[in-house]
């Protein structure tokens, strides 16, 4: 027997049709424009799709308008877990609230009914419980960038009551205020692990990357008062140009503030030149992947330690590369290192890599 919760987002997707391009803060506009629910629809296709195939399944849902009355409509009698705070507006909250109980009624997966948005609401609260539950999405909002998500509902409901293999999937969402105005800027906010299959569609992958609108980004991305530590390469070296400097090629730079602090810098200097709030930016050595141990010992654990970290990479690069590696000389570190990294390969584009 299967348990699997249930959780619809009812607002998800409303503002599509209606031209806000997404509904996050907007669902009072698509209203009056007009707008209808989307994703009720949605989900009773994927529920019915689910039902079709999933002889031994145990559904659990949360109360209406995010699933019971569907769940009953496509013909399960679902143990409802809890209810939304208002019936008539619900919220990301409403989404967490369900996906922790799900959590704590021990289901074996979670399929939800949204967007990015929802999706991000989802992975987060799992990541926040420590819990590693397979999720699916059935796509139903305007933005549907994330690879959690099933190529269509009824695709959504068969995986779900057959899957049996999972892997780990990126969940992306994008600023909506910059959408609505034409620019798609992407953020990765979490890694789920989904099950596999070939319906379940791939991660949109968006123009841009190349080292010098890389660079760019990294430079007008600079903020007053943060130390950058700049690591070797010609990556990174496109960095310190676009920062108005001439750095070391395999050496490491201190900048902060339009201030060259110290070039081609040892440990000391490094250590010296740090403030309240730093960020060491390396870029990985093609072929190898190594971030830290290869070219860059002056990025000593030390250092590492005292910095928040960015690594920048075209992709290319990372194409060749596959997973990151880390050799600090300091093993506790390189276990904290360890994991899923988000890479910066565009202007407004990163990708989801594994330091192993």
């Amino acid at each position: 027997m299967r348990r699997i919760g249930v959780v619809v987002n009812p607002i998800a997707g409303m503002g599509g049709r209606v031209g806000l391009k997404g509904t996050d803060g907007k669902v009072e506009e698509a209203r009056r424009r007009g707008a209808e629910q989307r994703a009720p629809d949605r989900a009773r296709i994927a529920l019915e799709s689910l039902a079709e195939v999933g002889r031994d399944v145990e559904l659990l849902t949360y109360g209406d308008p995010m699933g019971e009355s569907i769940a009953r409509e496509a013909g399960f009698d679902p143990t409802v877990v809890g209810t939304p705070a208002s019936a008539d507006e619900t919220g990301s909250e409403d989404t967490q609230d369900a996906v922790q109980a799900f959590v704590e009624s021990d289901v074996d997966a979670i399929l939800f009914v949204g967007g990015d948005g929802t999706a991000v609401d989802v992975a987060t609260t799992l990541d926040r419980l420590n819990a590693d539950i397979p999720i699916l999405g059935v796509p139903a909002g305007v933005k549907v960038y994330s690879s959690v998500f099933g190529v269509s509902p009824r695709a959504a409901g068969r995986i779900v009551a057959r899957f049996s293999e999972t892997e780990r999937a990126e969940v992306n969402d994008i600023d909506e205020d910059a959408f609505r105005g034409g620019e798609v800027v992407t953020e990765l906010r979490a890694v789920a692990t989904v099950p596999i299959a070939d319906q379940r569609q791939s991660a949109k992958q968006l123009g841009g990357g190349s080292v010098e609108s890389l660079a760019e980004s990294v430079a007008d991305a600079a903020e007053p008062g943060v130390t950058y530590v700049l690591g070797p390469g010609s990556t990174v070296g496109a960095i310190k140009e676009q920062l108005g400097f001439d750095g070391t090629t395999l050496g490491v730079d201190v900048w902060r503030d339009g201030q060259l602090l110290a070039r081609d810098a040892a440990e000391s200097n490094i250590l010296d030149a740090l403030g309240d709030r730093n960020v060491i930016v390396v870029s990985p050595i093609g072929g190898q992947g190594f971030v830290f141990g290869r070219g860059n010992q002056q990025l000593s654990p030390a250092v590492i330690r005292k910095c928040d970290l960015e690594v920048v990479a075209s992709r290319r690069k990372l194409d060749g590369i596959g997973t990151l590696r880390v050799d600090t000389g300091d093993p506790e570190l390189d276990e904290e290192l360890r994991g899923w990294l988000r890479v910066r390969v565009g202007r407004h584009e990163r990708r989801l890599v594994e330091v192993v």
